[in-house]
């Protein structure tokens, strides 16, 4: 594929994941709102709906890498979208005939939670495929990038939304970004690979990308500070909405956009995050980062009124600002590092770890809340932050200034000849 065919299908893969993510940051707020406004969830109902929304990432997270190797990655992405506006689109008609229940929520969020395993892993299968090795992180950074902007954009339309439409017709907006995703991807070429006459067993490939990954002394260490990160951001996504609706008592309004905020942070993050690795280098960009986030986190459930709005948006963008930073740098490397026919396998197993302490995060949260409130266990979380800096810390990369210099042939020094030969 030359240049500027490697362009334009960039570019309609880049729109299609944009809508598709400004729909989900949409209903990302559209659907906890549905669950504590018009079905009264509790705290633990709403960390049962946050773990939901990742728990798929345990369940198939590992064979996710090997389905996705062994299917068209256009099939895979298409399939996945038009799951998840089937998903979306049933709460609408589920609440117009009076048959709304959180159980049903549950399902939802589930179903669409298996959908973005698979359609994530071919994603970022795919972008290599389409963009020469020196334009990864910048390609890396794009994405993140956009992926602030809607999330900076999207959670205040929805909040917008839900005033107006209410939370569960706004849900349709997220249903149609899906629908309108899997036809513009449809228009993408399908890759073509030479598989096997005989694939070798599933468990053998799952083995061979998790053996990979775990004994790797930059990309194990990494997975390990992203799952820490994850975990938090588990609980915060259980807790947020509960925090702003219950404890700071926030209008409908206000909590799009303070929830929007963090985009702000991811937003800046992406756009930083190639400045700042060329200045002090990608392995120390990750030890900084770590120590951001924790930062980030404490600050988030600080104060009451205005000044607690205040913290919450403050935190939210520090702590996106270095997670975003961690993920960027860590994903171009694990792109790069990765054989080829490891790829699908390696981003897989990488997400199954740190993607699956999301919904543990979740759960764990929403039943601590019960007993100490949200404010205090989302302290709690932030003290388990630590973790993240320190699993960089405790490996190679506090050797290193860049990643990369590890993979680096070493010098050899010329054999000694022994005197007299």
């Amino acid at each position: 594929m030359d240049v500027g065919g490697r362009a334009g299908v960039f570019w309609r893969w880049w729109t299609a994941g944009t809508t598709s993510q400004v729909g989900s940051a949409v209903g990302a707020v559209a659907l906890p709102l549905t669950a504590l406004t018009v079905l009264d969830a509790t705290p633990f109902q709403m960390g049962l709906i946050a773990a939901a929304s990742y728990v798929a990432w345990i369940v198939i997270g590992l064979p996710a890498g090997v389905i996705v190797q062994r299917l068209p990655l256009r099939g895979a992405q298409v399939g996945a979208d038009l799951a998840r506006a089937t998903a979306v689109a049933s709460v609408p008609l589920a609440w117009w005939w009076g048959q709304l229940t959180v159980t049903h929520l549950v399902v939802t969020a589930l179903v669409v939670s298996f959908a973005n395993v698979l359609f994530d892993v071919a994603n970022s299968t795919f972008l290599p495929s389409i963009v020469e090795a020196d334009q990864l992180q910048s390609r890396n950074s794009l994405t993140s990038a956009t992926h602030a902007a809607t999330q900076l954009s999207g959670p205040a339309l929805g909040g917008l939304a839900v005033q107006a439409l209410g939370a569960v017709p706004t849900l349709l907006v997220d249903a149609a970004s899906y629908l309108f995703s899997a036809a513009l991807l449809r228009t993408l070429p399908a890759r073509r690979s030479d598989a096997p006459d005989r694939w070798p067993p599933m468990a053998e490939l799952i083995r061979e990308g998790w053996r990979f990954v775990s004994r790797h002394p930059l990309i194990g260490p990494s997975m390990w500070a992203a799952t820490a990160m994850n975990f938090v951001c588990g609980a915060q996504f259980a807790l947020y909405p509960l925090y702003l609706v219950r404890e700071l008592h926030t209008p409908a309004g206000l909590v799009g956009v303070l929830l929007a905020v963090e985009g702000v942070g991811a937003l800046v993050g992406a756009a930083l995050t190639t400045r700042i690795t060329n200045r002090i280098g990608t392995a120390r960009a990750l030890i900084v980062s770590g120590l951001v986030t924790v930062a980030g986190a404490f600050l988030i459930p600080l104060g009451t009124g205005w000044p607690a709005y205040a913290a919450f948006a403050a935190g939210n963008v520090v702590f996106s600002l270095g997670t975003v930073v961690l993920s960027v740098t860590t994903r171009t490397y694990r792109q790069i590092a990765s054989p080829p026919d490891l790829l699908s396998r390696v981003m897989a197993t990488v997400r199954f770890v740190s993607w699956g302490a999301i919904p543990v995060g979740g759960l764990i949260a929403g039943a601590l809340a019960g007993f100490i409130g949200a404010r205090a266990t989302l302290l709690v979380f932030a003290a388990t932050l630590v973790c993240a800096p320190l699993a960089v810390l405790l490996s190679p990369v506090r050797r290193l200034r860049d990643l990369t210099d590890h993979d680096a042939p070493r010098e050899v020094p010329p054999p000694r000849v022994p005197v007299g030969g």
